[in-house]
């Protein structure tokens, strides 16, 4: 199926430059670095038997403290179902655990345990040096560089969190 897109006489083609002049350049890159970081950082966590998934939720809940399961998900980038499915092998591993939300029957708070606090110490641990390892290549203060980059970009000023 073709779109019938009609291209100007004097507009250059997409074909006719580079790939990283592309607009999808940048998304393209982001999700390489992506890929890159999680598998290194999978691989701190694969001894602590948990996936980054779970770490994700850690994460949030040392940030946040007792956290609803729905702000865990929006929080996580996950949907109901699997946020569900997380906080469910935390709470097997007695790394998390639900609570009741005063005030709201249906609504459970996600707590992290002293145990998940003791695993997320741990991971920390384990995954610095892979996190030095993913910014070898970079120069004198461009780690801290690339951080606030990217964190502006995730968050730009004015935008909805």
């Amino acid at each position: 199926m073709t779109a019938d897109v009609p291209l100007s006489p004097t507009a250059s083609r997409a074909t006719d430059r580079r790939g990283e002049a592309s607009p999808f350049a940048l998304g393209l890159l982001l999700r390489q670095a992506h890929w890159r970081a999680a598998a290194v950082m999978a691989e701190a966590l694969r001894p602590l038997g948990i996936e980054l998934r779970h770490f994700a939720v850690l994460i949030v809940l040392v940030d946040r403290g007792a956290t609803v399961q729905r702000d865990l998900a929006a929080a996580t980038g996950s949907d109901k179902a699997g946020i569900m499915r997380v906080v469910d092998d935390l709470e097997r591993r007695g790394l998390a655990v639900r609570k009741a939300v005063p005030g709201d029957r249906r609504a459970r708070a996600v707590e992290i345990t002293p145990q998940g606090v003791e695993l997320f110490d741990a991971a920390h641990v384990a995954a610095v040096p892979l996190a030095e390892s993913l910014v070898a290549e970079l120069g004198p203060g461009e780690p801290e560089m690339l951080m606030d980059l990217l964190t502006r970009f995730a968050y730009p000023a004015g935008a909805e969190a």
